[in-house]
């Protein structure tokens, strides 16, 4: 079964940082783009980072020069480094990846990792 799987999220002061992790496992042949979207409360899902298979990435405005996303891909993981947090960063982590599984490719996302930026 093929899933993704966060970890890192926590509660940080603001100023602080946090590192997030995303592993993809189960049998993938390739995994294209990756990504970390947020949802605070009541407010729609927004993308955060994204990064490609050959490591361009992209960045919302809110977080560009704070947070930087990369990857690792001999082991299928993608990473957030959230730096300088403030408590508008407060929400629910996701991870996304496209992944090609057998002969066709497939969106996932990972169960969510809540991070909590206190003032």
């Amino acid at each position: 079964q093929v899933q993704l799987v966060e970890s890192g999220g926590g509660l940080v002061q603001a100023g602080g940082s946090l590192r997030l992790s995303c592993a993809a496992s189960g049998i993938i042949f390739s995994i294209n783009d990756m990504g970390w979207y947020r949802q605070a409360p009541g407010k729609q899902r927004e993308l955060v980072a994204a990064i490609t298979s050959g490591g361009s990435t992209n960045y919302a405005d809110s977080v560009k020069g704070r947070f930087t996303i990369s990857r690792d891909n001999s082991k299928n993981t993608a990473y957030l480094q959230m730096n300088s947090l403030k408590p508008e960063d407060t929400a629910v982590y996701y991870c996304t990846a496209n992944m090609r599984i057998m002969s066709r490719s497939y969106d996932y996302w990972g169960q969510g990792t809540q991070v909590t930026v206190s003032s």
